[in-house]
């Protein structure tokens, strides 16, 4: 009986062994997936914490834009609200200058718009009545004293100089074609300025016209200086 106890002993103790090391074993080989697993866990969180912090600062970035571009929206919309208090005051201020000023600076768009000398000036009913007449002949005056030759100084001062000039003035005009702007019967709505008409050729020189253009380059200005490219 001794002997096989000491047989059962020594197999039980060989198969403690083996139980033993297989245990280790196993314990090394779940430590080791433990391991990687956490370092697959600890890998995934600090990619999903990255992209939640890139996401996180992409929308700020993108809020900011937001914001910016808003900024300068209301910055635009102020700057044309004040243009256009701005141009409609100089509209105002056009249209209620003095009366010689107004021909003047009326004679001066007519010389200035002018390409043949021969076009029609088409006003308001107010203006045609109130200015229309006076600021043609100022208009051709002026054309002909373009194309004109100048009388010697001694002679243009005296009456009879001036009697010459006119002569002089008139025969340049048939001769050269220009300085026959003549006032047109036809009358329009407009606060102020005329419409040249040539033919079928219209150039348009009312006051709201000539401001409305000053105003868009203006605008487009600012608009370059807010939202550069």
């Amino acid at each position: 009986m001794e002997g096989i106890e000491k047989i059962t002993a020594k197999i039980l103790s060989d198969a403690q062994a083996d139980i033993d090391q297989l245990n280790a074993q196993t314990q090394e080989k779940a430590d080791a997936i433990a391991r990687q697993a956490r370092a697959q866990a600890d890998k995934e969180t600090a990619e999903t914490l990255a992209r939640g912090q890139k996401a996180a600062d992409e929308r700020l970035e993108r809020l900011s834009s937001a914001a910016q571009m808003e900024k300068r929206k209301l910055a635009l919309a102020a700057k044309q609200e004040v243009l256009g208090e701005a141009f409609d005051l100089a509209l105002d201020k056009l249209c209620s200058l003095p009366e010689e000023d107004y021909i003047a600076l009326l004679t001066r768009l007519a010389v200035e718009a002018s390409e043949t000398g021969k076009e029609q000036l088409i006003f308001s009913e107010a203006d045609r009545a109130r200015v229309g007449k006076q600021v043609v002949i100022a208009a051709n005056e002026c054309l002909v004293k373009g194309v004109a030759p100048e009388l010697p100084g001694a002679l243009a001062d005296t009456k009879v100089g001036a009697l010459l000039g006119k002569v002089v003035n008139s025969t340049a005009a048939m001769v050269t074609g220009t300085g026959l702007l003549t006032l047109a019967q036809e009358t329009r709505k407009m606060r102020g300025g005329f419409v040249m008409l040539d033919n079928d050729v219209e150039i348009n020189c009312t006051f709201e016209t000539l401001v409305r253009l000053q105003r868009e380059k203006l605008e487009k200005q600012v608009a370059q200086v807010l939202f550069p490219e």
